[in-house]
């Protein structure tokens, strides 16, 4: 068996001591009321999961706006702020640490999915060629408006108070989303962003709205408790980008003088083959980032032990194998046998294949 001792070093992230490695990547699993309020039974799901070095919260919306799929949840209400707390308080008692990632869609949405059945939010007016998941199932994503220089203003702010209303209900940090071709991604790429502002055009404009979102988050938490997440050589949600490399070399260099908690990067997408030269562009990126590295992308064990030894990542998140084995870090401790995955309730649905995976210590010998 291999040796995996490295995943068990804890290691200091900021003044978050992490036990181990291995931490849980933000999932979604549309289990959460229509208003947004987190599912009661979210606190046994997220507890159940605590031995993880971290935990981040599935990706949360700073404002109804910001939805794009059903039964998603929220942190822009008290009623938001009250069900978390639940959950944060019920991953302390149980030794964890949790952080939110903060999230807004952008054009990733259907109008049927807004208050008032609004056009989705997006840098530029332009569909995004994908679809999203409503109450009649897939439907094709919502034409966009472009946002004016007032709603950029207002999205800011959304995203200030959800980072004060993560802080308000216990967590111990925040994760901004600016990832897989969602909002803060659409500004980032030139495909999604055609405007001729200074939220436009140059990769230093392009990365304005990100800069100033990390200025709203940092005036309600300290940087060392303010991670990001990015995706720079992903397509996800028909994102594009014209000179990936080039352009989220930039962002790299930005988001290492901002002096944060961590940069978070989806390396690859669970089933898709990682080309050598994008092995290669991740590696000369990562280079340009000086601070706490946390990869990402169908790590296992073995991968994952490599990823720090080779001094590429200092921790990893890992989806997929948390959802079905809530104590993953103590099976790889002891190269056990992972639980069988159940697709079919990944998204929605009820206890099953959420909280009702059994642990090591549940299961009888044959």
């Amino acid at each position: 068996m291999a040796d995996h001792a490295t995943l068990f070093t804890p290691i200091q992230m900021g003044p978050v001591t992490l036990p181990n490695r291995i931490l849980m990547a933000p999932l979604t699993r549309n289990r959460a009321h229509d208003d947004g309020t987190p599912w009661e039974v979210a606190q046994t799901y997220y507890a159940q999961r605590a031995s993880a070095g971290m935990i981040l919260s599935e990706a949360t919306q700073v404002t109804p706006l910001g939805k794009g799929y059903i039964k998603t949840p929220g942190i822009h209400a008290p009623e938001h702020v009250t069900a978390w707390k639940k959950i944060t308080d019920a991953v302390h008692a149980n030794g964890g640490r949790i952080y939110m990632q903060l999230w807004h869609v952008g054009r990733i949405s259907h109008n049927s999915l807004l208050p008032e059945g609004e056009t989705p939010q997006a840098p530029s007016a332009i569909r995004a060629e994908t679809q999203t998941f409503t109450h009649n199932g897939f439907e094709d994503c919502s034409e966009p408006h472009a946002v004016t220089k007032e709603e950029i203003a207002t999205l800011i702010e959304d995203y200030r108070k959800g980072a004060q209303n993560a802080k308000d209900a216990g967590f111990d940090g925040v994760e901004i989303h600016a990832a897989n071709g969602y909002l803060i991604d659409q500004f980032l790429q030139d495909g999604s962003n055609k405007r001729d502002d200074e939220y436009g055009g140059s990769v230093e404009n392009r990365m304005r709205f990100l800069r100033e979102v990390i200025d709203a988050v940092t005036s309600v938490w300290d940087r060392d408790r303010v991670g990001v997440r990015l995706s720079p050589l992903s397509q996800a949600n028909a994102i594009s980008e014209s000179d990936p490399e080039g352009t989220f070399s930039e962002v790299y260099k930005m988001l290492s003088d901002q002096k944060l908690a961590y940069l978070h990067v989806v390396e690859s997408f669970y089933g898709a083959e990682t080309k050598t030269d994008e092995e290669e562009r991740l590696k000369r990126m990562r280079k340009l980032y000086d601070g706490f590295y946390i990869a990402n992308g169908d790590l296992n064990a073995d991968r994952l032990t490599q990823a720090i030894e080779s001094g590429h990542a200092d921790a990893g998140t890992i989806g997929r194998p948390f959802i079905a084995n809530p104590d993953l870090p103590q099976r790889m401790r002891l190269g056990a046998d992972l639980n069988a995955q159940d697709q079919d309730t990944f998204y929605g649905g009820d206890e099953k294949g959420y909280i009702d995976y059994p642990f090591l210590d549940q299961i009888k010998p044959v």
